[in-house]
């Protein structure tokens, strides 16, 4: 199912929380609403779910206005952070629920609620557990039983709000590849929220980056992280650092050298260069370079992080190196340039 969110507004007590989102969702899509807290990202998802109202603006399911639509007219799964099972009942009724309560024109036989239950279970790799309870699972069991019971009503569209937030970095993990591959088994039309962005990048067909109740840019994950349209952007989503920078004469000078990056059809003045730590190269020499003092170096994984302080009370750079090019560097002085980067104009 395709939604749609049009112009939509969002005030709570005259407080702005989302400023004119327009989102087109395709259908079978699983998209990420990313950013901090305050981002507006939960509210645009309860807004989808008919959770909230908005204050202005529509939501489409489909070529159907749904704006005005219940949570149950809508039809839709929903996975929270917390799990919200209901305690007293086993795992097999946890997933049932949502398909014993129907009215009765709607509400299938109770044999065909139970073999639904039970290939969902299997579907989610927890068969033999149905008659256990919650407080006898793991918090990454439980969520299994959160997303069965989301998905056992067949829902239009799929919403998960920081469905992993409550689980340890190990657990996510191998969660983030689960529910991938099962959206592709089930081609749910899936909207989750998170403000980590390997989550987002990991299991997301398109990020929404969003802030301050907008949102900054729609992408692939490469288009993201590789062509970042904002500064907020390139240093939300992966490291990054920032320089004050200035145009002169279509070139981009630090302080008073060039560092031999050209720009095209940029006028002169101000600016802020944005890198990633990994995009560099070393310098022998400063010719067209940036050159600091190696202050810490630490291994993070299958490469070294290392921090160098260019002085003159500015922030140190992060750089990541192999730890064999970490190994071979001059600890009293490091030279390096920008390999690929991305010029945003100073604001006023």
């Amino acid at each position: 199912m395709e939604v749609r969110v049009q112009n939509l507004r969002k005030e709570f007590d005259r407080f702005p929380a989302l400023h004119d989102v327009s989102l087109d969702i395709r259908s079978g899509e699983l998209i990420a609403l990313l950013g901090p807290s305050g981002s507006g990202k939960t509210t645009l998802l309860r807004l989808i779910a008919g959770l909230e109202s908005p204050t202005e603006g529509l939501i489409y399911f489909g070529d159907e206005d749904a704006s005005k639509k219940t949570v149950q007219q809508r039809n839709i799964g929903f996975v929270f952070q917390h799990y919200a099972l209901f305690r007293h009942m086993t795992v097999l009724d946890n997933v049932s629920f949502g398909l014993k309560v129907r009215d009765g024109a709607r509400r299938p036989p109770r044999a065909e609620i139970r073999r639904r239950a039970l290939e969902l279970l299997d579907l989610v790799q927890l068969s033999g557990l149905e008659k256990r309870y919650p407080a006898q699972l793991s918090g990454g069991q439980r969520q299994r039983v959160a997303l069965a019971r989301a998905m056992a009503v067949e829902p239009t569209v799929l919403l998960l709000d920081e469905p992993f937030g409550a689980l340890d970095a190990q657990v996510r993990k191998d969660l983030r590849k689960w529910l991938r591959e099962i959206h592709d088994h089930t081609g749910h039309t899936t909207v989750f929220v998170t403000h980590d962005q390997d989550e987002a990048m990991e299991l997301a067909d398109r990020v929404v980056v969003m802030s301050q109740g907008a949102i900054e840019q729609i992408g692939t994950p490469d288009e993201v992280y590789d062509n970042p349209n904002s500064p907020f952007v390139f240093g939300f989503v992966g490291q990054s650092n920032c320089l004050d920078v200035r145009v002169n004469g279509g070139e981009v000078w630090f302080e008073d050298r060039p560092l031999g990056l050209k720009v095209e059809n940029e006028a002169d003045g101000d600016a802020q260069l944005y890198f990633r730590p990994h995009d560099i190269e070393l310098r022998d020499g400063c010719g067209g370079c940036i050159a600091g003092l190696l202050t810490t170096s630490r291994r993070v994984a299958g490469t070294r992080h290392i921090e160098v302080d260019i002085g003159k009370g500015l922030p140190p750079i992060e750089l990541e190196l192999s730890p064999s090019q970490a190994g071979s560097l001059d600890r009293s002085r490091i030279a390096f340039r920008p390999k690929r980067w991305k010029l945003f104009r100073a604001t006023p």
